[in-house]
């Protein structure tokens, strides 16, 4: 299984008294997402299941890529590693339990603290930028599952 982690461009800072789920993309954010989008679109299989996170930014995000999605609280800002995990049924003993990619839209840091659960990484050496793709790939080996980075993508370099 591939797992691809998009974490929301860039967005407008937080105004006192504002909702955070309501937060915008900024002009840059949407050139960062309409970039990213273009190429994941070109990379992703047909069949990607991609699942966002109801904060108005990370849906500004999913929508540049021009696919079908679901919005899911696990993925939100209070959303958790383990419950986003536990919602594509990936364990760190047994890996995914399917074949095909899944994109996740969100948030730091919970995007980043997959990656190093997955990556066996110390949580704060995977801080993923705004509007960057971080490609995770699993297979099992002697009944062993093996995760690697596949790539690691930020608008800038698009």
């Amino acid at each position: 299984m591939d797992l691809i982690l998009w974490r929301h461009a860039q967005a407008h800072e937080a105004e006192p008294g504002c909702d955070d789920l309501s937060r915008a993309l900024t002009a840059k954010g949407e050139g960062q997402a309409a970039r990213v989008g273009k190429w994941l679109d070109r990379q992703l299989p047909e069949s990607t299941r991609v699942l966002v996170s109801p904060a108005r930014r990370a849906e500004q995000t999913a929508r540049a890529l021009g696919r079908k999605f679901k919005f899911r609280d696990e993925l939100g800002t209070e959303g958790s590693a383990e419950e986003a995990l536990a919602y594509i049924k990936w364990t760190t003993e047994n890996g995914p339990p399917h074949k095909g990619a899944v994109l996740l839209v969100g948030h730091q840091p919970m995007l980043g603290q997959i990656a190093a659960r997955l990556l066996n990484m110390n949580e704060a050496a995977c801080d993923i930028r705004k509007g960057a793709v971080w490609w995770l790939r699993s297979r099992q080996r002697d009944d062993v599952v093996q995760v690697s980075l596949l790539t690691v993508i930020s608008p800038e370099l698009i």
